[in-house]
């Protein structure tokens, strides 16, 4: 299977629905900048979605599960069996996702690429099922090339056009994956970056870490390769959550991104083609550690810090009202004329450089 479509161009945000919108937002009953990041986020979106008035009302969630084959290694506080588990609980509407996506009136989809559990008879569960989890990557590449091209596809597959994308993953084992990853992408040790998970102790953790470092040492060659890291050290989840980023940057969807694991997905498709950044807003700071390096990383600021760690798109759907609020702001508001209300005095006002409408200098006044 090819992977060639990965290099198909990209979408470019309008910048004339960007400008457009930012002229709205000087014209509303509101001093410059005093609605803060939601102003720039009404912007953004409005470049994105390439209308001067941005919506987010046709939201869709996709979940990709997958199991480890390093989770026998005993990098997780619970079994593989709970990948299984829980794809049958996102079918079921128990799990956060499930719950979040039911009260926003999402899309949701779940997509089973391979567990060692059998989902074929699950109402609800796409399953895919390319093998029962991917290799130990201590011991040989995480996945074949063609686990990896059809990974990608079934990332691709998923996405459709929407006002809004959010991905979500489970897998037992996936911040250890995703560590890897990031250690191998952004050259640092383990050690930085790697975190508990779903709950490791000092001894797990140190474990984990040197389990991520012997994996690191078998594949360096390939680090200078975002896909062959991907495919080294990643997972099928990530995998297809890399395919779909890239596919909403192909298509023109605006990305929720989630926690660590979709900010790696995101880290291995902005490697793949550097001009996805726009096309991705990061919802929260995960608590894992590793979160922080790959944040920083992509120049990314997150809306929230919630301390969560769950996956699942879940604190991408806790973020989601944060973008509607910005787009109904944008939209209904009145304007300084629509109201009647005398407008700021320009001459005594710090007027904001081009493009940067909420996102203020401090010296700015309110009053």
């Amino acid at each position: 299977m090819s992977v060639t479509w990965v290099d198909e161009p990209l979408r470019a945000p309008d910048s004339g629905a960007e400008a457009a919108a930012e002229q709205r937002q000087d014209k509303l009953t509101k001093p410059p900048g005093a609605l803060g990041r939601l102003e720039a986020l009404a912007v953004q979106l409005a470049g994105l979605q390439g209308r001067q008035r941005p919506r987010i009302e046709n939201v869709r969630i996709c979940v990709f599960a997958g199991d480890h084959g390093v989770a026998a290694r005993g990098v997780s506080a619970f079994p593989a069996e709970v990948t299984t588990e829980m794809v049958r609980n996102f079918a079921r509407g128990g799990a956060a996702i499930s719950v979040l996506a039911r009260h926003h009136v999402a899309d949701l989809m779940v997509v089973n690429l391979g567990t060692l559990g059998d989902t074929s008879g699950m109402e609800g569960v796409t399953n895919l099922q390319l093998g029962p989890g991917t290799a130990d990557f201590t011991i040989s590449a995480a996945m074949t090339h063609d686990q990896l091209a059809a990974s990608l596809q079934a990332g691709r597959d998923a996405v459709r056009q929407a006002d809004l994308f959010i991905g979500g993953e489970m897998g037992i084992g996936n911040t250890t994956a995703a560590t890897a990853i990031a250690a191998a992408l952004l050259g640092q040790p383990a050690a930085e970056l790697v975190g508990p998970g779903t709950g490791l102790k000092r001894e797990g953790v140190q474990r984990k870490t040197e389990i991520i470092e012997q994996g690191l040492r078998l594949h360096s060659p390939a680090t200078d390769r975002p896909l062959e890291v991907l495919r080294c050290l990643g997972g099928f989840e990530i995998a297809a959550l890399t395919g779909a980023l890239l596919r909403c940057g192909q298509l023109g969807v605006p990305v929720l991104v989630d926690g660590f694991i979709s900010a790696v997905a995101a880290l291995v498709a902005t490697r793949i083609k550097p001009d996805l950044k726009p096309w991705l807003i990061h919802s929260h700071r995960s608590a894992e550690p590793g979160h922080r390096a790959v944040l920083a990383t992509l120049e990314a600021e997150p809306l929230l810090d919630l301390g969560m760690r769950l996956g699942e798109g879940s604190g991408a759907a806790v973020a989601l009202p944060l973008l509607q609020q910005a787009c109904i702001l944008h939209d209904r508001m009145a304007t300084f004329a629509e109201a009647a209300v005398s407008e700021q005095n320009r001459q005594d006002a710090d007027d904001p450089a081009p493009g940067t409408a909420g996102v203020p200098p401090a010296k700015r006044s309110q009053e």
